[in-house]
């Protein structure tokens, strides 16, 4: 995880781009769900998980 964090956004957005994942829509809910056995499948849902845990203020 360190070693993502030194890496340029650049490569991060596009790892992000290319990663495996279906959006699906159900109970009028957006879910994206990643492929579990891709390099970067960690980086992303943790990234996820910290805006997902960030206060809404709206």
């Amino acid at each position: 995880m360190a070693e993502a964090r030194l890496r340029q956004p650049r490569r991060l957005r596009l790892r992000l781009f290319f990663a495996a994942a279906q959006l699906v829509t159900t109970g009028h809910r957006r879910i994206l769900r990643l492929a579990g056995r891709r390099p970067w499948t960690d980086v992303i849902t943790d990234a996820l998980d910290r805006l997902h845990a960030l206060p809404n203020h709206g």
